[in-house]
């Protein structure tokens, strides 16, 4: 028998090396304001838009209505993100996880979906190439063939947020000077192009003419608890405030050479993180959100807002 050609003898072994220590864990992230938007938020709210209607039907529009609950979910992405620069030195960005979850809340499930959104936030430090300030993204994929990149800027103040009014007027692609209601939007006129019969339950003029009076009205129902404190993250995928951003659709969406069939042209929303006087104190997500529709010729508003609690 043969011993192994690689066997021999060490008459001095070396001792075994100390194990490594573990590796410690990565440093927190700087979420800024976005700090308190970790946890699951739940709520209701309404949801509006003017869906493109096959030009066979005899009209190219068809006004959808729906009172939504909602489910939004935020979870942090551990250690900061990195972006390596070149004209100047590296930043490193918070971010955290997000998924939306929107269904009728006329319609018992599993059939009453709305709308899923998978999606970033990310805290952005201040740059000089480009000058640019702090801010914050929103970065969104929507299943129905488009993703978005908001950006714009976070800022906190004392007491409750200013809710501006808005209104479901369409207007000529670029000139919203020339928006103007149409017969749909009012709930007293008779048509087969909107919403009907069950789906309208709970759904009222005054929403209809402003959809923000939806979260006026959650706000009415705090009964006089004070708001103490507001953050207010607000973002459009135009190139203000912060250059960038822009929306991206389907080869279906953007459409051929006639016109598009609903091209996402540009979203703009704002979120409301307030903290309510209580015992405790607790936290209220509220937002509004306007989507541009093109299609025929017009910008059509598709208006989403939600009052929304953390459980």
């Amino acid at each position: 028998m043969d011993l192994a050609q690689n066997f021999g003898y060490n008459p001095n072994p070396s001792p075994p090396p100390p194990p490594l220590p573990p590796p410690g864990p990565n440093p927190p992230a700087d979420l800024g304001l976005l700090i308190d938007l970790p946890g699951k938020w739940v709520g209701k709210g309404f949801n509006t838009i003017w869906r493109p209607n096959a030009l066979s039907s005899g009209q190219d529009r068809f006004l959808e209505l729906n009172l939504t609950d909602e489910i939004l979910e935020f979870d942090g992405i551990s250690g900061s993100i990195p972006n390596r620069g070149l004209l100047q030195p590296d930043i490193q960005m918070g971010g955290l996880r997000y998924l939306q979850q929107i269904a009728d809340a006329n319609f018992a499930p599993p059939n009453n979906g709305l709308h899923v959104e998978p999606g970033v936030w990310l805290n952005i430090p201040a740059t000089t190439n480009p000058a640019v300030s702090a801010s914050v993204a929103r970065l969104a994929s929507i299943p129905h063939g488009t993703t978005v990149l908001a950006q714009g800027l976070a800022s906190k103040s004392t007491g409750g947020p200013s809710i501006p009014v808005i209104n479901l007027n369409p207007f000529r692609i670029g000139n919203p000077v020339t928006a103007a209601p149409f017969p749909e939007q009012n709930l007293a006129t008779s048509t087969q192009f909107r919403t009907s019969g069950q789906g309208l339950n709970g759904i009222t003029q005054s929403m209809v003419d402003n959809p923000n009076s939806v979260l006026d009205q959650a706000l009415q129902a705090l009964h006089g608890q004070a708001i103490l404190s507001t953050v207010t993250l607000q973002v459009s995928s135009t190139d203000l405030p912060v250059q960038g951003g822009g929306t991206v659709g389907t080869a279906f969406l953007v459409g051929g050479t006639g016109d598009p069939n609903a091209n996402p042209a540009l979203v703009t929303s704002t979120f409301w993180l307030e903290t309510v006087e209580g015992s405790p104190n607790f936290l209220q997500l509220q937002y509004s959100q306007i989507v541009l529709l093109n299609f025929n010729g017009l910008s059509w508003p598709h208006v989403t807002v939600a009052t929304l609690k953390k459980i």
